[in-house]
């Protein structure tokens, strides 16, 4: 069982080539926040993580919905984390596992997948140029078949992280300002003149945070669940959402069709 949270799709291709490579099912987690029956094992069924870096930590997304993960009869089975980031990811395996021992289990291994970059939302913030994102695409593929192997044999005590400098001050300190400050979606809004009232960014919404309004504009829902993930202003066919000023004349990046 992999359970995968994605919002521009780099996690949701990891989790998907993991998935193939091990034979395990899929599971979004914005898809099952509300179950509160303990999930079933098959016998030797692995438990896996798939999840992004948000401000050198888990999403709050993954980090409520842990506090609620039940298992039965999980014990014996194999633990696998993965989390992908645009650069370094500091401690935020070391808090998704601490909130995984919370809960009675323990990862026997860790990876991080450096990925190309998604976040936007400060001024000196961008997707990366076209060179960079295809190195990282290259390099990121060729790492996680490594991984793959290491985790269909059921590998234990790899802990390939990618941390960084200053991993504790990233995670703890400037991420707790973070989540504190840049998780809301008040600054996003529509250029009238852009949006086509396609409905897509409200489709990709992880937080399920969107909705069309009844004159066809996507709107945000003020409900404290945004991620700000920026997946609605990727996935915009035509750029038509912006974040306050910070998003003017910056790139758009997500893996897959449009």
């Amino acid at each position: 069982m992999i359970f995968y949270l994605s919002c521009t799709g780099n996690t949701r291709w990891a989790a998907e080539m993991l998935s193939e490579a091990t034979g395990e099912r899929l599971v979004s987690i914005p898809d099952v926040m509300a179950q509160q029956e303990p999930y079933e094992l098959s016998v030797d069924e692995r438990i896996g993580f798939c999840f992004p870096v948000h401000g050198w930590r888990p999403p709050k997304m993954i980090r409520e919905w842990m506090a609620d993960l039940r298992f039965a009869h999980a014990e014996g089975h194999y633990v696998w984390a993965l989390c992908t980031a645009g650069d370094t990811v500091g401690e935020a395996m070391d808090i998704f596992c601490d909130d995984l021992s919370r809960i009675g289990l323990h990862a026997d291994s860790t990876y991080s997948l450096l990925m190309p970059e998604s976040y936007v939302g400060l001024p000196f913030m961008d997707v990366d140029s076209k060179e960079n994102e295809t190195r990282k695409l290259q390099s990121s593929a060729e790492l996680l078949n490594e991984y793959a192997r290491q985790i269909t044999n059921r590998q234990g005590g790899e802990h390939r992280i990618v941390r960084g400098r200053w991993p504790r001050i990233n995670s703890r300190v400037i991420g707790s300002v973070f989540v504190k400050h840049l998780v809301n979606d008040r600054p996003f809004h529509v250029e009238a003149d852009r949006c086509i009232h396609c409905g897509k960014c409200v489709s990709v919404c992880p937080a399920r945070n969107m909705r069309m309004s009844a004159d066809g504009v996507p709107e945000w829902m003020h409900n404290g669940e945004c991620l700000t993930c920026f997946a609605c202003y990727h996935h915009c066919p035509r750029h038509a959402i912006e974040y306050g000023n910070r998003t003017k004349k910056k790139g758009q990046y997500y893996r897959g069709k449009r």
